[in-house]
Formats: C-alpha cells, sequence, structure tokens
C-alpha cells in the first residue's frame, strides 16, 4: 500500500508483454523437415499408385483409380508374393526371437566372459545385409564353399542351397539369422539385466521350480522388450530386399518374391510405376497394421500392469 501511494504510477502500469522463445521451435525444425522430406515421397508414390503410368508409354499415363490394386489382387503372382513375404517374415521372426532369447538367458549373469561373449555375437549386426549375403553365397557355393564342404560331409551331397526352389527360402531366413539375431539377444539382454532381483531372490528362497519362474516370472516381465524386438523384426523382415536380392534375386523362379523385390523389377524391369507404387501402398498397409497391433497391445500390457499395481 506504501508503494502505491508513493508510486501512483503503478496502478495503471501494464504488466511487460513475454516475448516468445524462439528455442523450442527451433529444436523441432529438423523433425518438421525430416517429417516433410519422408510425407512429400509418400504422397507421391499414393498418387502414382492411382495411375496407369509407365515409363516406356509416358504419353499413355492417365487416372484410373484403385485399378492397379484391383489388378494386383486379382493377380495370382501378387497372392504368392503375399504368401512369401508372410512365410520369411514369420519365420526370420520366430526363430531370432528364440534363440536371441536362449542366447539372452545363457548370457544373463554378469562377468567379463559373458561380456565378451556378448560383443563377440554384435559382430554380425555390424555387417550390411547385402554383403552378408554375398559372404554366404561365397560360402555356400557348391565348389568351393566351406559351408557346402561341411554339409556333404554329413552326407547331403546335392544340397543346392539357393539355388533350388526348395531350399531357397531355408537359405535366406539363415542368413537373416545371422544377421539379425543380434539385435533381438542384445535388446532382451538388457531387458533381462534390468529386471528386478527380488521376486526371483524370493523363488529361489522359496525352492520354486526354474521352469515355473521362467513362465510366470520373467517372460511376463520381459514381455515388453519382447513386443518391442518382436515389432521391430516384424517391419524389417517384411520389407527385406538387400539378403534376397543379394543372394538370390527374387529366385529361383519366383520363389523368394518378396514384397520389395516384386516392387523393384515392376519399376527398374518393366517399367510400371503404377503398379511397383500400388505394391508398396499394400505393404505400407501391412507394416501399418502391424505397428498398430503391438503398439495397442504394448499400451494394453502397460494399462494391466499399472492396475495391478
Amino acid at each position: 500500500m506504501n508503494d502505491i501511494a508513493t508510486h501512483p504510477e503503478l496502478i495503471t502500469a501494464k504488466p511487460a508483454r513475454r516475448r516468445a522463445n524462439p528455442l523450442p521451435y527451433l529444436l523441432s525444425l529438423p523433425a518438421l523437415i525430416v517429417c516433410i522430406g519422408i510425407l512429400i515421397p509418400f504422397f507421391t508414390a499414393v498418387w502414382y499408385s492411382l495411375e496407369s503410368y509407365n515409363m516406356a508409354f509416358p504419353t499413355g499415363r492417365h487416372f484410373v483409380g484403385i485399378g492397379n490394386y484391383i489388378d494386383l489382387f486379382s493377380s495370382g503372382t501378387f497372392w504368392h508374393t503375399i504368401v512369401v513375404s508372410m512365410v520369411y517374415m514369420g519365420a526370420s521372426v520366430i526363430f531370432e526371437l528364440l534363440l536371441g532369447l536362449g542366447i539372452a538367458l545363457l548370457l544373463r549373469e554378469r562377468s567379463k566372459l559373458n561380456n565378451i561373449i556378448s560383443v563377440a555375437l554384435l559382430m554380425p549386426l555390424m555387417v550390411a545385409p547385402v554383403i552378408a549375403s554375398l559372404i554366404w553365397k561365397l560360402m555356400t557355393n557348391p565348389n568351393f564353399g566351406v559351408y557346402a564342404w561341411i554339409v556333404n560331409g554329413l552326407g547331403f551331397t546335392n544340397f543346392r542351397w539357393a539355388s533350388s526352389p526348395d531350399t531357397a527360402m531355408f537359405t535366406v531366413i539363415l542368413i537373416d539369422m545371422w544377421v539379425n539375431t543380434p539385435f533381438i539377444m542384445i535388446l532382451l539382454l538388457a531387458g533381462l539385466r534390468s529386471l528386478p532381483t527380488q521376486p526371483f531372490e524370493a523363488a529361489k528362497l522359496d525352492g520354486v521350480p526354474a521352469r515355473f519362474v521362467f513362465f510366470r516370472i520373467t517372460l511376463p516381465m520381459l514381455m515388453p522388450y519382447i513386443i518391442t524386438a518382436t515389432l521391430f523384426r516384424l517391419l524389417s523382415a517384411i520389407q527385406e530386399f538387400s539378403i534376397v536380392y543379394g543372394m538370390t534375386q527374387g529366385g529361383p523362379g519366383d520363389s523368394l518374391m518378396v514384397f520389395q523385390i516384386r516392387s523393384y523389377i515392376d519399376f527398374y524391369q518393366n517399367t510400371n510405376v503404377g503398379r511397383s507404387s500400388a505394391i508398396l501402398m499394400v505393404l505400407w498397409a501391412i507394416t501399418f497394421g502391424l505397428s498398430k497391433l503391438f503398439v495397442n497391445q504394448w499400451h494394453a500390457m502397460r494399462e494391466r500392469s499399472k492396475a495391478g499395481a
């Protein structure tokens, strides 16, 4: 009151306006640029998928709506592509998840030896997939490949690896496992080592069987990590290009004609931009659905854990 009486101008003074802080906008600018850079090609591909657009006949380019999608889903070769992609994705992710979880359980205890082994097992993850496929192509060569020599020594004298439709899928899944299992292993190993020790100590004191501890304590607590690893690998496996193309280029025949290879051939060999873009849009829809499914499952699990707490 004394200040107001002494300085009456304070009654009519307006509070100073705050200046907008530009820092948050500047920090989000790179993300916005990246988002725009992603969306422009995406919507371009959406538009191309609605056109009859063959680069060999540019004057015949015209809008056909969902005509490309109707042609795709009425084609037996496209359904074959879906089946091959799903088999490749499902088999590779299941085997990698089981193998990665097994290795993570073996390396769970913190020790110098386990740390050295875990670092050594990460080496395949540092190899580019296309380089890995070329290395395996040499190792499975029937004339001088080390794996071909080992298999022949075991009595499989006519095992043709990627050169036969019967064994090509097995070969590329084996390469995929070699390259990507370390990713799942290191993610699940980090999850195992971050789990609280109290439930395991209590179970040990009570003499609970190891099988019960694994299925009722370890696995439920590790499930968020398993879902995360599975989602990343599913999205990567269904979009696989490097390993399959480097090993067989989609062959023999069309036995390994996955989504990316089919789209690549339609674009670069058949110059059919509209059909190639439609294939990629179907692939995007599948990956979006998988992402939505797993993220919803993760959120539901999180809500159940909060409710239980």
